[in-house]
């Protein structure tokens, strides 16, 4: 029972992990490596993440700086950054490519919170339905005499209590990303 509820454990973890992966690629009013790292740029023909490629860097809060180690990569990178959904401009000075990130518009923002709210609420959905399996799984265990119905109450209490941490998690990550969000 107790290996049950520590898989279940980490199943959620996950769904906490891929929550925290897409708040990192959401864009706030400030610059992020993440912001550009699953961008994929055309390189000798093959579409190679732009973190092989180049080195990033965030100088300040409003500037990304990327410098491809191969000189005749940059016509690849910017190609690959203005077809990106970000809306970013990158500029090419030759030596090194610098994004400038504009800040955003009220009205912008407040659409970001309702992404960041609908991936906070997938996470929770995600953290509901391992709970879900965890208890059939425990109902199945006492059906075939593995457990006694007080091992399957107590195990139930205890699946749920682990929910309720997660779920409060993630309910914590939300306010946490709609806080940058809102902040100017």
């Amino acid at each position: 029972m107790k290996q049950v509820i520590e898989e279940g454990s980490s199943r959620m973890d996950g769904a906490l992990s891929s929550l925290q992966t897409q708040y990192a690629k959401l864009r706030t009013g400030r610059a992020s490596t993440s912001l550009v790292d699953n961008i994929k740029v055309e390189y000798y023909g093959t579409p190679t993440p732009l973190n092989q490629i180049a080195s990033i860097s965030v100088p300040d809060s409003r500037t990304i700086t990327i410098q491809p180690w191969d000189k005749g990569a940059f016509g690849d990178v910017e190609r690959s950054i203005q077809k990106s959904d970000l809306g970013l401009n990158p500029i090419n000075d030759g030596k090194i490519i610098r994004i400038s990130i504009p800040p955003l518009t009220e009205e912008r923002r407040k659409d970001l919170v309702k992404v960041a709210k609908k991936y906070a609420e997938d996470a929770k959905i995600a953290v509901r339905n391992v709970r879900r399996d965890l208890n059939e799984t425990l109902k199945k265990m006492q059906k075939n005499k593995e457990i006694t119905e007080d091992d399957l109450h107590s195990g139930m209490d205890e699946v749920q209590s682990t929910t309720d941490e997660y779920v409060k998690t993630v309910d914590e990550a939300f306010a946490e990303k709609e806080k940058e969000i809102l902040e100017i």
